[in-house]
């Protein structure tokens, strides 16, 4: 208030008219410009310079460990020695000061600090029991899950593409570039420091004014020059909190990618397990049907069998060489995809065919372990990225803040080279800069109001990427469940239609009935058969899919044994 007064009262002086006016009014725009000026900075340095001592005086009162991503500091040499090399150590003794304390979280962070939102979690799964609740943990090692269905051939599929694939080196080099940029942006923290030297040969024009008498003048310099942002409202650290959230989102996308091609390997390996034991049952149709037209050929000769039993012979001979053609095409774009994912050209790549690879079926536990959802990568990858939406909100706020920097230069400045270094050619500068956003045409505004909706963006993203992962879980635990049952009736029905095959061969044989009842009764018996092959593979694909919907391995012997890593894995920082 005392200030206000005193520049009222010398308004006067800056409009004053009459006799001496002159004189009242050079003096009234000088005070009344230095107390405005006066003014408006002791209104921003004051709780500037409030803060930082009060910050120094609870770090005197109650010490704390440094960070540990601090960087140490050793000797600067002795290239600026005396007043210069004095001022740039206090410059940034008094930066890192300042860093230090942004990085311990002032009380001027602007913007809300982050709370994972909750979610309606059911309290258990149908076909499943003792379910919980379950946080985040997809770093946790997840094992070598695709080891429990006992098959050498796959381990050695799962370890090549692990190591070999291109779609996990690209997700490698994503998560080298998110932690990259958040070492850049945990870089403002600290101060920079930079060597200019200059050397500059500079002509003067004889005809300005003033005139220096001088035609031409050297100059060699070669300062240090130190600039500091004194966080004061938190965006740096709001910056480096985002950049940071989004190195880890890579790091489970990362780990998504991971467990996708792992569990891609195996679903196409078993599909392909399962078409060899189609193409065995297919093969073995048509020798058998091969067998039975050459005997009606002989019955057709002798004239004991007409002529339409060995065309309708003839035609189920070729259906199923139609068949064993679909499964080879169904075959060979299963190598190529496996050939694909393994890293390897499709030309090169080849699986011998196996009709008695091991069909273990590994049993879902009756109480699913709620570290298992824990582990779902998608789903923190999803919530890492609202944390960062979340932080980009401060980075918006304190965009309506002033910015204060420090800024300081110590060197020498000299016109010769041989007295460039000598004591009277040092030359320091020291002073803060304020910049005071007043009027950006609502651009502060627009850019919080982005940041606000992107936050409401990535918490529904989130959201639904956790209703998504209970549907797939619920979905897989059905579907083993209805597969059992199908696998059992098929097996039944199997059975029946191999007796009743039997029995229309024995019929037909004893001339009761035409052949057609033997082809049809042949035919039901194949679909069986291939049915059987069919669903054993999709069981095994869909306890693969469960696997991967609960976020790897169930069994706690995995959980903490050895990870298979990617030649240039990422670990979460």
């Amino acid at each position: 208030m005392t200030s206000i007064a005193f520049i009222a009262g010398v308004f006067p002086l800056v409009i004053s008219h009459g006799a001496g006016a002159e004189m009242r009014h050079a003096m009234g725009v000088a005070v009344f410009s230095g107390m405005i000026g006066v003014t408006v900075f002791g209104l921003f340095l004051t709780p500037v310079f409030y803060v930082v001592l009060m910050k120094l005086g609870m770090k005197k009162t109650v010490p704390k460990p440094a960070p540990t991503s601090a960087p140490s500091h050793g000797s600067t040499g002795s290239a600026l020695p005396g007043s210069s090399t004095a001022i740039i150590t206090i410059l940034a003794a008094l930066g890192f000061a300042l860093s230090t304390n942004s990085i311990e979280a002032g009380t001027l962070t602007i913007g809300p600090d982050y709370k994972r939102p909750t979610n309606a979690v059911p309290s258990e799964f149908r076909d499943a029991a003792a379910w919980k609740e379950a946080k985040p943990a997809d770093a946790q090692p997840k094992g070598s899950w695709w080891e429990v269905f006992g098959d050498p051939a796959l381990n050695a599929l799962v370890e090549r593409a692990t190591t070999n694939n291109q779609t996990l080196r690209a997700a490698v080099a994503r998560y080298d570039q998110a932690r990259a940029a958040a070492r850049s942006s945990r870089s403002e923290w600290l101060p920079s420091l930079n060597f200019n030297p200059e050397a500059t040969r500079e002509r003067f024009s004889s005809n300005q004014d003033p005139d220096f008498n001088i035609n031409s003048a050297t100059t060699l310099r070669a300062p240090l020059d130190l600039s500091y942002e004194i966080d004061l409202w938190g965006r740096v650290r709001r910056s480096f909190q985002s950049a940071r959230a989004k190195a880890q989102a890579s790091a489970a996308d990362f780990h998504n990618a991971l467990l996708s091609v792992q569990a891609e390997v195996a679903q196409n390996y078993f599909t392909l397990r399962a078409v060899d034991r189609q193409r065995d049952v297919v093969r073995e149709s048509i020798k058998l049907r091969r067998e039975a037209r050459d005997v009606l050929q002989a019955r057709v000769d002798a004239g004991t069998t007409p002529e339409l039993d060995r065309a309708r012979a003839d035609t189920e001979v070729a259906s199923a060489e139609a068949d064993m053609v679909r499964l080879e095409r169904q075959r060979n774009s299963l190598e190529i995809a496996l050939a694909i994912l393994t890293g390897t050209a499709a030309p090169q790549f080849t699986i011998a065919e196996l009709t008695d690879a091991p069909k273990t079926l590994p049993a879902v536990p009756s109480a699913l372990p709620s570290e298992l959802l824990e582990r779902r990568p998608d789903v923190a990858a999803a919530e890492r990225q609202l944390a960062a939406a979340n932080a980009r909100i401060g980075v918006a706020k304190a965009g309506f803040f002033p910015v204060l920097r420090l800024t300081g230069s110590a060197g020498y400045a000299s016109a010769e080279l041989d007295s460039l270094f000598d004591w009277d050619s040092r030359i320091w500068s020291i002073g803060p800069s304020l910049s005071l956003p007043i009027f950006a045409g609502g651009r502060s505004k627009a850019n919080l109001a982005r940041a606000r909706s992107a936050f409401d963006e990535a918490t529904a993203r989130y959201r639904q990427q956790v209703l998504v992962a209970f549907g797939e879980v619920q979905e897989n635990l059905t579907a083993l469940k209805l597969l059992a049952d199908e696998a059992a009736a098929v097996a039944r029905m199997h059975d029946a239609a191999h007796r009743t095959y039997d029995y229309a061969r024995l019929r037909y044989e004893g001339g009761i009935v035409s052949y057609l009842e033997v082809i049809e009764s042949q035919r039901t018996l194949l679909i069986a058969e291939l049915d059987l092959a069919r669903l054993h593979g999709q069981r095994q694909t869909t306890t693969v899919q469960l696997i991967k919907a609960l976020g790897g391995g169930w069994h706690e012997q995995a959980l903490g044994g050895s990870q298979t890593r990617a030649t240039a894995q990422p670990s979460r920082d």
